[in-house]
C-alpha cells in the first residue's frame, strides 16, 4: 500500500491527541498509590522499603542471635547463668518470629501486596521483638549492683543501635523494637538512685533519640533512592517504547517507500506502452506520411499531440529511473568512457531548444583528459538534465557554460553554470528532493516533474561522486557534478620486457 501522508498526518495527531490523556491517567494512578500507601508516597515505593527491611532482618538471621548470646555471656557476670540464657532465648525466639515473617513475605505474590497489612505484621512482630529486649531490665531483680547498671546500659545502647540500622526503612519499627527496651532500663536506672544512673538513663533516653532521627534520615534517604530509581526504570521503559514506535514507524515507512518505487515501475511500464503508440501514430499525422492534411489545423493539432507525448514520456522516464534508483536496481553498465565527448555530444542535443530562445551555450574542457569509468547512457542523462534546467529557467538572451576540467583531487568535473534569475537560499533544499520545485518552476510555463536534480544526485552517488549546487538570486545558478579521482583512467607507463642476461651475452658474442 502507498505511503499516504494524510494517514501519517492523522496518525501524528492522534499522538499528541493521547498525551494529555496519557498525563491524566499518569496523575490518577499516583493518586490512587498514595492513597493505598501506608507511607504516604507510592504503593510500590512502600514494596520497595519494606523489601529492603525484610532482607535486613533474614540477612541478620544469624548474625543477631551470635550478638545476644555474646551479650548474655557478658551479664552472666552479674546475673545467675541461667536467667541471662532464659533472656537470650526470649529473644533469639523473638528474633526468629520476625525473619519468619519477613520471609512469608519475600515470598509471596508481589501481585498481591497489601502495603498497610504488610506494615502491620511487621510491626507487631517488632513490638513482641522489642518487649523480649525490654526483659533485660528484670536483671536488676537479681542484684549485681552498680556494674550491672552500666552493663544494662551497655547492652540496651548496643540493642537499640543495631536494631535501628536493621530497621531503617521501617521507622514504626525502629520505635518498637528499641523503644521498650530504653524505657524500661531507664525507669530501672532512675529508681536505683544515684547521680550515674541518672546520667546513663538520660543518655539512654537521649541515645535513643538519636536512633530514631538516624533511622528516620536513612529511610528518608533510602527513599529517594528508590524513587530515583523508579525514575531511572520509567524513563529507561519510555526509551524502550519510543525506540519501538521508531523503528516500527521506519519500517512502514520503508515498506511505504518500496511500495510507492513498485507502483511508480508499475505504472510507468504500462503507460510507456500505448504512449509510444500516441508518440507514433502523432508522428505520422504530423509528418502528414499518408497524404496531406485538408484541414491546416490537423497539422497543427498532431504536433501539439505529440509533443505532449514526449513530455509525458520523459516524465515516466524520469519517474522510471528514480524508483529503479531507490529500490536497489539502477544498476550501472561501466566502461570506460570520453567525458568531453559525450558533454560535446549534450550540448548539440540541447543547442536547438537554446537558439531557439536566443541562449548562447558556451563548451569549454581542458585538454589532454583521460578516460573515466562510468556508465555512459546515465552520465549523458547527467549532463542533458542538467543542460535542460539551465536552458529552461534561463532567460531569453541569456548564457549558459558547460565546463568540463579535472577537481582539485585529481578527478574530473562537469560544471553547468547560467546566468538566470537563481533560486533562493531558502528553496534549494526543496528543489534538491523528489518532486520539488522552487517559486521559479511554478512561475514559468514549461514545468516539470522536479525529478532531474534527484535523479541526477543519485546517479552521481552511484558512482561514488559528488553534487553541488550554488546560487544566489539576480546572480545565476551553478551545478557541479564531480567523478572521483578513483574513476579517472590516466595512461600507464609502457610494459618493457626484460631479457636475461644469457641471451644478452649470447648475442655479444
Amino acid at each position: 500500500m502507498p505511503f499516504d501522508p494524510a494517514t501519517s498526518e492523522t496518525d501524528v495527531r492522534s499522538m499528541m491527541g493521547r498525551e494529555p490523556r496519557r498525563t491524566a491517567q499518569k496523575a490518577v494512578f499516583e493518586a490512587r498509590e498514595r492513597l493505598t500507601s501506608s507511607s504516604g508516597t507510592l504503593a510500590s515505593y512502600d514494596y520497595e522499603l519494606l523489601a529492603d527491611y525484610a532482607g535486613s532482618r533474614i540477612s541478620g538471621a544469624l548474625t543477631m542471635p551470635v550478638l545476644l548470646i555474646i551479650l548474655a555471656l557478658f551479664s552472666s557476670l552479674w546475673v545467675p547463668p541461667f536467667v541471662a540464657a532464659a533472656w537470650a532465648g526470649s529473644v533469639i525466639a523473638a528474633h526468629l518470629g520476625v525473619v519468619l515473617v519477613c520471609r512469608r513475605f519475600v515470598g509471596a505474590d508481589r501481585e498481591k501486596f497489601d502495603a498497610r497489612r504488610a506494615t502491620a505484621g511487621f510491626v507487631a512482630a517488632e513490638t513482641v521483638y522489642g518487649i523480649a529486649w525490654a526483659l533485660v531490665a528484670l536483671f536488676t531483680l537479681t542484684g549485681g549492683g552498680q556494674n550491672l547498671a552500666v552493663a544494662l546500659f551497655a547492652m540496651v545502647l548496643v540493642g537499640a543501635a543495631t536494631n535501628a540500622v536493621a530497621t531503617r526503612t521501617l521507622p514504626a519499627a525502629t520505635v518498637v523494637s528499641t523503644l521498650p527496651a530504653v524505657l524500661t532500663v531507664s525507669i530501672n536506672l532512675v529508681v536505683l538512685g544515684g547521680t550515674l544512673n541518672y546520667a546513663l538513663a538520660a543518655v539512654a533516653i537521649g541515645g535513643e533519640v538519636f536512633f530514631i532521627y538516624l533511622a528516620r534520615q536513612l529511610h528518608a534517604s533510602e527513599l529517594e533512592t528508590v524513587a530515583h530509581q523508579a525514575e531511572k526504570d520509567a524513563l529507561i521503559t519510555e526509551l524502550k517504547v519510543a525506540r519501538q514506535m521508531s523503528d516500527e514507524a521506519r519500517r512502514h515507512a520503508e515498506q511505504a517507500n518500496v511500495a510507492k518505487s513498485q507502483f511508480l515501475a508499475t505504472m510507468s511500464h504500462e503507460l510507456r506502452t500505448p504512449l509510444n503508440a500516441i508518440i507514433g501514430f502523432s508522428e505520422v499525422l504530423k509528418s502528414e506520411l499518408l497524404g496531406v492534411h485538408h484541414v491546416p489545423q490537423y497539422k497543427e493539432y498532431a504536433g501539439d499531440i505529440h509533443a505532449s507525448g514526449q513530455h509525458l514520456l520523459n516524465l515516466i522516464n524520469e519517474l522510471l529511473d528514480l524508483s529503479r534508483i531507490e529500490a536497489g536496481k539502477y544498476d550501472l553498465n561501466e566502461e570506460a568512457v570520453q567525458l568531453v565527448d559525450i558533454a560535446e555530444d549534450c550540448r548539440r542535443m540541447v543547442e536547438i531548444r537554446a537558439k531557439a530562445k536566443g541562449i548562447e551555450l558556451n563548451f569549454s574542457y581542458a585538454d589532454n583528459l583521460p578516460k573515466i569509468w562510468g556508465d555512459e547512457r546515465a552520465i549523458r542523462q547527467v549532463i542533458l538534465n542538467l543542460l535542460s534546467n539551465a536552458v529552461k529557467f534561463t532567460p531569453q538572451a541569456g548564457k549558459v557554460f558547460l565546463t568540463v576540467a579535472r577537481s582539485g583531487d585529481g578527478g574530473q568535473l562537469i560544471s553547468v553554470r547560467d546566468n538566470g534569475p537563481g533560486i533562493p537560499e531558502e528553496e534549494i533544499e526543496t528543489v534538491l528532493s523528489s518532486f520539488g520545485q522552487g517559486s521559479l518552476a511554478h512561475k514559468t510555463a514549461e514545468q516539470g516533474a522536479g525529478l532531474g536534480l534527484p535523479i541526477v544526485q543519485k546517479i552521481m552517488e552511484l558512482h561514488q561522486g559528488r553534487f553541488d549546487l550554488f546560487s544566489k538570486l539576480r546572480f545565476g545558478t551553478e551545478v557541479i557534478a564531480t567523478f572521483p579521482r578513483a574513476r579517472v583512467m590516466d595512461a600507464l607507463a609502457p610494459v618493457v620486457q626484460r631479457r636475461n642476461r644469457l641471451e644478452i651475452y649470447s648475442e655479444a658474442g
